[in-house]
């Protein structure tokens, strides 16, 4: 009975219909590419989570500088606002212009570490004893905030700092009046992004961050209880 039924669709067929029910090759094709496009699409795992930092600041640190400091509005407590990094390139000056590998070097480690673009730095006046013309290319810096800046503090407390050579703590007196904290690293392979044989060269980094609503006190202690390294009473 059934071969009967498909002689019967096989003779009501006109010349090159297709079989009912059945797909052209291309739409197979399509179908079959569409299937595995999505396969290898990544899998969505939720929602982000925040920096454990932010966290650690928003739910333990404002209570305890409420109890130490008798701060209550939440508008006047301490906030860190951003994270400048800057590197200096005007030594490397040949005539005019920065070797181009020292500039590339420069850029590629601050991309890898804050996940930004730099921007290059050019001179405000010249200066006679270091070759240095106005309108020169002398430096390079990123500014970071929001969570890239708390994800970028995290690796630096706890991953970059204890791979500095002889490292014996953070100096604790480098706070200016409004409770910035200015620090420098010799060499940028402390950052574990940083494959130093790959490096043409070694230079180091200036890194500020930019406090607002505070003072050397506050400041000193949300990083204190964010982790900072800074050296012991005895170390000093």
């Amino acid at each position: 009975m059934a071969a009967d039924q498909d002689n019967k669709n096989k003779q009501g067929q006109k010349p090159g219909q297709r079989p009912q029910g059945s797909k052209p090759q291309g739409a197979a094709g399509r179908d079959a590419g569409k299937k595995a496009k999505h396969s290898d699409a990544p899998v969505d795992t939720g929602p982000k989570l925040p920096p454990r930092l932010k966290v650690r600041y928003d739910a333990e640190i404002r209570g305890k500088i409420t109890e130490k400091f008798g701060i209550k509005n939440p508008m006047q407590m301490p906030k860190l606002e951003k994270i400048v990094l800057n590197v200096n390139m005007g030594r490397h000056i040949e005539g005019t212009k920065i070797p181009p590998h020292v500039k590339a070097t420069v850029l590629e480690t601050l991309v890898k570490v804050t996940g930004q673009k730099p921007v290059v730095v050019k001179a405000k006046k010249s200066v006679s004893n270091f070759k240095l013309r106005e309108g020169f290319e002398s430096a390079a810096m990123v500014t970071i905030r929001r969570d890239r800046m708390w994800h970028f503090l995290d690796r630096l407390i706890n991953l970059a700092t204890p791979r500095i050579k002889d490292f014996r703590g953070l100096s604790d007196t480098a706070f200016d009046r409004q409770g910035n904290y200015a620090m420098g690293l010799t060499e940028q392979g402390v950052f574990p992004e940083i494959n130093m044989a790959d490096a043409q060269f070694t230079h180091g980094m200036h890194i500020n961050m930019c406090f607002g609503r505070s003072n050397k006190d506050l400041s000193r202690f949300v990083l204190e209880q964010l982790g900072m390294p800074f050296k012991k009473p005895e170390d000093k």
